[in-house]
């Protein structure tokens, strides 16, 4: 089976880079999703193009064992933050983070560094959190 790794590599080929995977069912079907992000940002077509890429390697080299379903996606605006890279992908927008201790934070996103996230909150004011005491995270949108 084909290992993280090895999929972003043929993903920069792509012109894009691993955001994340994804195994879940929905309506009693498994889907292997992969996402997908750009500093020019995902299209549709983007997405399809690399489907057509990696769908007849997959046939190959699957992702997982057993029947499934593969599907191609961005993120989206508002997405966790569950690995490093994700904050270092997210540096300079707004997020939203709940800490182990339920306080709840937003701010943007100014550094990440040695598992410290650095952000500016209202007010200019400063913050600077270890990712051990972050519960949950995610990029945030204001409507």
């Amino acid at each position: 089976m084909m290992n993280n790794e090895t999929l972003a590599k043929m993903l920069e080929e792509c012109g894009v880079n691993l955001y994340d995977t994804e195994v879940t069912t929905e309506f009693d079907k498994r889907i292997f999703r992969l996402y997908i992000m750009s500093k020019e940002g995902i299209t549709l077509d983007k997405c399809q193009e690399v489907s057509r890429i990696l769908s007849p390697i997959f046939d190959l080299e699957p992702p997982l064992e057993g029947e499934y379903f593969f599907e191609v996606s961005s993120p989206g605006i508002e997405r966790k933050l569950t690995k490093p890279e994700h904050y270092l992908y997210s540096i300079g927008e707004k997020v939203k983070i709940k800490l182990n201790n339920k306080e709840k934070i937003i701010g943007t996103l100014e550094a990440f560094s040695d598992n410290i996230v650095s952000l500016t909150l209202e007010k200019d004011e400063k913050m600077q959190i270890s990712l051990n005491d972050i519960d949950k995270a995610r990029t945030y949108f204001e409507w």
